[in-house]
């Protein structure tokens, strides 16, 4: 019977000896593995996984058909399912990451989106309608005192080093600059403004402990539905001015992300080109699966890229297609669920056509 009791004893030893090596306990009970790494995420519509519910303004996905795929109900993505973010977590072997607003609790050992649909990098975006980005990061330096409370200064920081922080930011402020035509700003002197603001914020986030950064520049903001205008009387050229523009914030970006990398000692960063990666998929969409790349699944007007989708009482008259799956947008600027899923694979792992100089999937195994 001894014998017996010091091999079940031998055994509990063992097994308690490899968990101790391979986790680490945070927050009383609950152990991870030693190398997890949280999820945090800042943003625009693309990333926003439903905090506008939680806040009083127009800039909400929460009518239908937003969110009848994966969902089955309207939940505050402007998609018809999942969004980028939902799919790096699922890569990533985390839970779907909640809205920060999320009036539930909230222990964040897995991280949290501070994504705001509408948000831009300048306070004056859709000011009052959005978190905007120096916004998203007063959210993440009080997650962050949480985090210190909980595990210590020390544990805490290390945590936040392990940590990705992904970005998505600067198409809002281009689109109001295309509206407006704020003609006290040149084209260059707007893009300085929106890329010093974003890595303002990086440097905070540096500073807490954070190390690995994930970003998607932005996309073909004059080649959308919403944009698609005559041209030189042709019907549905791009809109060159936003074009140029979201070439411009690309380009700079990237250049501000190698200076970062000079800058900062263990700064690591994953930057994708989404302008050009849009413009593959929306112009070969055989090659991704699709049927159709231009022409938005839902909304009214030429390429279905007036406003009308999801607008409720506003605007009832809009088509919908049977199967967005077969469409690389769903709406007048946002990707289909499937379309979303083509994106966050080629940040996760996909060709360094698009993404360098390290993947997402680099970044969380380092």
């Amino acid at each position: 019977m001894k014998i017996e009791n010091m091999a079940i004893n031998s055994r509990f030893l063992l097994c308690f000896l490899i968990l101790c090596l391979t986790t680490t306990c945070c927050y009383g009970n609950i152990c991870l593995p030693r190398n997890h790494a949280a999820l945090f995420v800042f943003g625009d519509s693309y990333f926003d996984v439903g905090n506008n519910n939680y806040f009083i303004t127009p800039i909400q996905g929460i009518r239908k058909p937003y969110g009848e795929t994966f969902f089955k109900y309207p939940n505050g993505r402007f998609s018809d399912g999942r969004v980028i973010p939902d799919f790096i977590a699922e890569y990533a072997k985390l839970p779907l990451t909640l809205p920060y607003l999320f009036p539930g609790n909230q222990r964040y050992i897995d991280g949290a989106n501070f994504a705001s649909a509408g948000a831009g990098a300048l306070v004056e975006t859709h000011k009052g309608m959005v978190i905007d980005l120096k916004s998203q990061l007063a959210g993440f330096k009080s997650v962050s005192k949480k985090l210190r409370k909980e595990l210590g200064d020390i544990e805490a920081k290390r945590f936040l080093s392990r940590s990705v922080y992904l970005f998505n930011m600067g198409a809002n402020d281009y689109n109001v600059l295309v509206v407006e035509k704020r003609n006290a700003y040149s084209t260059m002197k707007f893009v300085d403004m929106v890329i010093g603001n974003q890595t303002s914020v990086v440097k905070d986030i540096y500073k807490l402990g954070g190390r690995k950064f994930g970003f998607l520049g932005v996309g073909p903001l004059g080649c959308h539905p919403l944009r698609r205008v005559f041209v030189n009387g042709s019907t549905g050229s791009c809109l060159e001015d936003a074009q140029m523009m979201a070439k411009q914030h690309n380009t700079a970006l990237s250049v501000a992300l190698k200076k970062l990398e000079r800058q900062l000692k263990g700064f690591k960063y994953s930057f994708t080109n989404f302008n050009d990666l849009v413009l593959e998929v929306m112009f070969h969409p055989s090659k991704y699966g699709f049927k159709e790349g231009e022409v938005a699944c839902c909304g009214s007007g030429p390429y279905r890229g007036q406003l009308s989708c999801g607008r409720g009482t506003l605007m009832k008259d809009y088509y919908l297609c049977d199967n967005p799956n077969e469409h690389v947008f769903f709406d007048y600027t946002h990707p289909t669920e499937k379309a979303a899923q083509v994106y966050a694979k080629q940040m996760w792992s996909g060709s360094t056509k698009f993404t360098g100089p390290y993947n997402l999937k680099k970044l969380f195994e380092d």
